[in-house]
């Protein structure tokens, strides 16, 4: 059966001519890639266009993959580079904005100062550096390890940590003026400190 092949063995095959070992593997990973694409992209129009352009990338490119790192982290980092691209080029251009964004893909949340919180974060994250944003995308929203981050965006995992950090300062000092504008922004709240995520 199918299922069974392992994510190598389903690119090997598609490498050797088989015309549905591709659409297998992606089937299998398209959740988490397409979750990926769209935190990082910025808008559903850019992540679409982005996932597309990875995966045409990934199918072209797949007898050049080496199996230093799993499969899904050679897909994972072709779809975060294409993002990066895809921002790089529609960076002049207006975009679909991170609240369009949350509003079509969030959970409903019962809660009205949970939901302002997460547009206030979307449009925080936006704000971010391209590279900072990247990280913080796979550590803190998507759940991956440092070194599966680093893996990703081909970086050591101390730069995966220290842009994740320079992230989260940038978020809290942003989040906390919003959320309280005689703040001082120098001074951080303590759960928005990102304690324990390195």
């Amino acid at each position: 059966m199918i299922n069974e092949v392992s994510d190598a063995d389903l690119l090997a095959a598609h490498v050797n001519g088989d015309p549905h070992a591709f659409g297998e593997l992606f089937g299998r990973h398209r959740d988490r890639l397409w979750a990926v694409a769209l935190r990082t992209a910025g808008g559903p129009d850019d992540a679409a266009d982005a996932l597309q352009d990875a995966m045409v990338s990934a199918f072209r490119r797949a007898g050049s993959f080496r199996g230093e790192a799993a499969v899904t982290t050679w897909l994972h980092r072709i779809v975060v580079n294409a993002c990066l691209d895809q921002h790089r080029r529609r960076r002049n251009k207006p975009t679909t904005t991170w609240i369009e964004t949350l509003h079509e893909t969030a959970h409903t949340v019962d809660d009205m100062s949970n939901r302002e919180l997460q547009i206030e974060l979307e449009k925080a994250l936006a704000e971010l550096p391209d590279d900072q944003r990247a990280a913080i995308v796979l550590v803190d929203v998507e759940g991956y390890g440092v070194d599966d981050a680093a893996a990703i965006l081909g970086c050591p995992p101390g730069t995966v940590k220290s842009r994740c950090a320079r992230g989260r300062a940038k978020l809290a000092k942003q989040l906390t003026t919003i959320r309280n504008p005689d703040a001082d922004p120098g001074v951080l709240p303590k759960n928005l400190g990102g304690a324990g995520h390195d």
